[in-house]
Parts: C-alpha cells; sequence; structure tokens
C-alpha cells in the first residue's frame, strides 16, 4: 500500500529540485495527493489529467523529462566541474524519492470515485541512473531551456527560444563551400574550447550570409552550440548577456544580422567597446557573429566629406575602426554565370527536378535577368517555383 500523505510530506520537502514545484503538471499533482474526500479527488483528479493529458498520457515520462530539465545546483555545479558531498547526497535521496512519485497510479488512490477516470500509464524511469547519465553530457545539450531549444531572441533583456527556427542545413546551401569553410573551422575551435574570434560576414544580398549561421546551429546543435539573435537597438544588452552566458557549459554565436550605423549611431560606440576595448573580457564560450551588406558597416553619404570636421582623417578612421575589430571577416559576392548555374543544378537535384541541363540554365538565366541580378536566393526562388509548378 502507497503511503500517498508520507509521498506529499516528502515531494514538499525538495531542495535540489525545488523548481519542479512550480510545473503546473506537478501541481495539480499534488494536489490530487492531498484530496481528503470523493469530491476533492474527482476535483483534482481531473485537473491533474486535463493538464498531463495535454502533454502525454504516461506520467512517469513526464515527470522524468521534468527532471532531467531542471536547472538546479546540482547541474549548475556540474557544469563548472565542481562538486559537493551535502549536493550529492540530496540529489541521491531526491532521486530516489521521484522514482516513486512516479511510479504512483490511479489505483493507488482508495476512493470510490477511480472508477470515474480513464488511467494514466506509468513505466520504469530509473531516475538515478538517467540523472547521472544526463549529469555527464551537460557540455554538449546544457539544462533548462538550453536543453529543449538551441535558437534564442531577445524580449528585452531577457532571452526567449525560438521554437521553430529555420531549419536549413550546411547541405542546402551549395556553392559558397570555400567561403563557409573559414567559418565553419572557427566555429569548430570554439566548440573544442580553442582560441574563436568574432566574425563579420559581408557581401551582396542574397549570398547566404545569415542563412550560413542559421544552418551551422543547425549542424552543430548536438555538439552544444546555440544561437542568440541580437537586433542593432538592443546591442546594448550584450554585456550583460555575455555574463548570463559565461557560466552556462554550452557555446553560444551572438547572431547581428543586417549591421549597419548611420555615422552619428549611439549604437556604434556600444558595439564597439564590446568588441574590443571594454573594461570586460568577452567570454570565452561565445563569438558575435554580424551580417551586413556594407564592408565598413557604416553607411556614408558625399555630404559626409565635406563636413567641417578639422581632423576629417581621423573621424574617417574611427568609422573604419569597427569591422576591424572583427577576427575573421568573409566576403560573400554575387556568383558569376558558371557559380549560379552551379546552384541551380545542385538545388535542382536536391528537390528532384530532372529537367534537361541546357533547359532549365536558359530558364535559370531568364529568372534571374527579371529578378534584378544572380544569387543563391533567386537559384532557390527559382527552383521552388519550378517545383511547385509555377513556371
Amino acid at each position: 500500500m502507497v503511503d500517498l500523505q508520507l509521498l506529499r510530506m516528502r515531494m514538499h520537502s525538495l531542495v535540489v529540485f525545488r523548481d519542479l514545484l512550480n510545473d503546473p503538471v506537478i501541481q495539480r499533482f499534488d494536489e490530487l495527493l492531498s484530496a481528503g474526500n470523493d469530491s476533492a479527488f474527482v476535483n483534482a483528479c481531473a485537473e491533474f489529467e486535463s493538464r498531463l493529458f495535454s502533454k502525454g498520457d504516461n506520467w512517469s515520462e513526464y515527470l522524468a523529462h521534468a527532471v532531467l530539465h531542471s536547472e538546479n545546483i546540482a547541474v549548475r555545479l556540474k557544469a563548472v566541474s565542481k562538486s559537493s558531498p551535502v549536493i550529492d547526497t540530496a540529489l541521491e535521496q531526491e532521486l530516489s524519492l521521484l522514482d516513486q512519485l512516479a511510479a504512483v497510479t490511479l489505483e493507488d488512490f482508495n476512493f470510490p470515485a477511480v472508477e470515474f477516470f480513464t488511467p494514466w500509464k506509468t513505466s520504469p524511469v530509473a531516475l538515478a541512473e538517467a540523472y547521472q547519465a544526463r549529469l555527464e553530457e551537460v557540455s554538449r545539450k546544457g539544462y533548462g531551456m538550453y536543453a529543449d531549444y538551441h535558437v534564442f531572441t531577445l524580449r528585452g533583456d531577457e532571452l526567449v527560444p525560438v521554437k521553430y527556427p529555420d531549419p536549413q542545413r550546411l547541405s542546402d546551401l551549395p556553392g559558397y563551400e570555400a567561403e563557409r569553410q573559414k567559418v565553419v573551422a572557427n566555429v569548430e575551435a570554439l566548440l573544442k574550447g580553442q582560441p574563436a574570434v568574432n566574425m563579420l560576414l559581408y557581401g551582396d544580398a542574397g549570398t547566404g550570409k545569415s542563412s550560413t549561421i542559421k544552418a551551422l546551429v543547425n549542424e552543430y546543435r548536438d555538439a552544444g552550440l546555440r544561437l542568440v539573435e541580437v537586433r542593432r537597438n538592443q546591442l546594448y544588452f550584450i554585456p550583460n548577456l555575455l555574463e548570463q552566458l559565461a557560466s552556462l557549459p554550452l557555446k553560444f554565436i551572438l547572431f547581428i544580422d543586417d549591421l549597419s550605423f548611420s555615422s552619428n549611431d549611439d549604437n556604434f560606440a556600444s558595439l564597439k567597446a564590446i568588441l574590443e576595448g571594454s573594461v570586460s573580457r568577452q567570454a570565452s564560450n561565445t563569438i558575435i557573429a554580424a551580417t551586413s551588406n556594407r564592408r565598413h558597416l557604416v553607411k556614408e553619404s558625399v555630404s559626409d566629406r565635406f563636413q567641417d570636421d578639422l581632423h576629417e582623417s581621423d573621424t574617417r578612421q574611427e568609422l573604419l575602426s569597427l569591422s576591424a575589430r572583427f577576427g575573421l571577416i568573409v566576403t560573400f559576392q554575387k556568383p558569376d554565370k558558371n557559380r549560379y548555374l552551379y546552384i541551380v543544378q545542385a538545388l535542382a537535384e536536391e528537390y528532384g527536378i530532372s529537367e534537361d541541363h541546357e533547359v532549365l540554365a536558359e530558364k535559370a538565366e531568364a529568372f534571374a535577368l527579371r529578378a534584378g541580378g544572380r544569387t543563391p536566393r533567386v537559384a532557390r526562388q527559382f527552383i521552388e517555383q519550378i517545383k511547385s509548378g509555377v513556371l
């Protein structure tokens, strides 16, 4: 006979896994354990099953997932290669308790109204062994939301996961293998704990600069790589963000897409200080990757050349110095005809299009002319319209 009241009391004594008590399904389970009469049981069981069944029908698996993804003191210590005998003992005891909670079935409740409900499923989960394995791979999988997601954005100063990121991979981006290899090598150095540098990918629109960064994160997700997209008007959040990410065991790319500044833009000075010259050092688990259509990132007009600045040369050097602070600069130029047709043919094979090469090339050239020029983006748009029957 399972002593449900004792289990509930012990559940409220959780220390390492205290955050589990805030989980909405586990909160309903807590209310179910405390039901003192048939009427309270009916309401509590209905609430619990309603919450649980919206996620799945197996209580053991739900609780195990919550445990394995919990952000707690034990996993944070492991992430920085530290340990505490007191925490280790508490962890062992709590995992044993959670194993017992995961095994609770509907039949363990001694109420006549049990027959009103469809039983939830349970299964052996062996949480002690599973959690130890989880700790051993924390440097690759992270914990908390970093284990469930690999792409994030900023909402204010708060990191928010992107639930449905662009799924493209490097193999989906033919034609710029040489340019991407430099970026890949830099990211692989970051993942290995070797020196890695901030990157600027600049060049013509539609050449795959942003796609390269997004594809890289998808490619190396299982190796512990994560991406945080930072918009230009959020640059001043980066110092705090770097401090927040520095304590995590994963590797991060701070991604600034389509970056450019006007000459009097306050964000210019902010990014310059972040890249080099700030009093704080950039975390070793983080690099910044920016894309831009401008080599020097600053918009200039003819009138800028004729202002009354007594030290115009110094001012211009100041404007040009930002891009020089990126350790790796990779140029993505519009493809010539041969490269463009190579990309078209590679995409045609990827999409299963078997049209004659010469006919396809002729159509692709005509499409590029109408689209304003040859780019990988134009090539993909052409192939997608062929595939959908538009062309």
